[in-house]
């Protein structure tokens, strides 16, 4: 664990916090597609990524998801911390996106660091900044991109994430992840292998150039 947790985030902490992390946390191996923290959950514990990524999702009333961001190796959810130090319910959606390996850290050490270690707090608001920027991204999306641009987006950042030109989602989990209809994205991604940037399988996706 000391090895994973050294390379993922001593360019953040101290050699005495990356210590005291070692102590404190325990390890947590997650599955692909397993849901790790749900909506209406208490949080017990801050997770730091030690490899694979996670997808952040919210839910409204009806069930329907839509995709806020991906956390990946050395990154931290600003969101959990925020219920963590409220002893609130979460408002959002943690799957694993790939295998995974999470360090949870324990809630009441949260408090004891950031008076006790600048690089944590540094950590903290750098992470809180990161992802108030992936979310704002996220609704200027929605906002302002037409349906086709925030699919190409998506394809670009699942190829990024996975280190693959095959993406392996669905059209239906491609329309929960950007909120829509399956009847919308399949109509869009038959127009992009038309152009030429995607091939269509019956399995997975591949992209050829964008």
């Amino acid at each position: 664990m000391i090895e994973q947790l050294k390379e993922s985030y001593s360019q953040f902490f101290e050699k005495e916090l990356v210590e005291e992390i070692e102590s404190v946390a325990f390890l947590k191996e997650v599955p692909e597609g397993t849901v790790i923290i749900n909506i209406g959950e208490y949080i017990k514990g801050m997770p730091l990524l030690l490899s694979g990524v996670i997808k952040i999702m919210r839910e409204d009333e009806e069930g329907d998801e839509l995709l806020l961001y991906y956390l990946e190796k050395g990154d931290t959810c600003s969101m959990t911390m925020t219920c963590c130090m409220g002893h609130s319910k979460s408002e959002i959606k943690a799957v694993a996106e790939t295998n995974t390996t999470l360090l949870m850290i324990p809630i009441q050490k949260m408090e004891e660091w950031t008076a006790k270690y600048k690089s944590w707090r540094d950590f903290v608001f750098e992470s809180y900044q990161k992802r108030l920027n992936e979310m704002l991204f996220a609704l200027d999306s929605i906002a302002f991109h037409a349906m086709d641009k925030r699919i190409i987006n998506y394809l670009k950042e699942k190829q990024r994430i996975n280190k693959s030109d095959i993406i392996k989602n669905t059209h239906q989990e491609i329309a929960y992840d950007l909120h829509t209809s399956r009847v919308v994205v399949s109509r869009l991604l038959k127009k992009l292998e038309n152009l030429g940037h995607i091939e269509l399988n019956r399995n997975y996706i591949k992209v050829l150039n964008f």
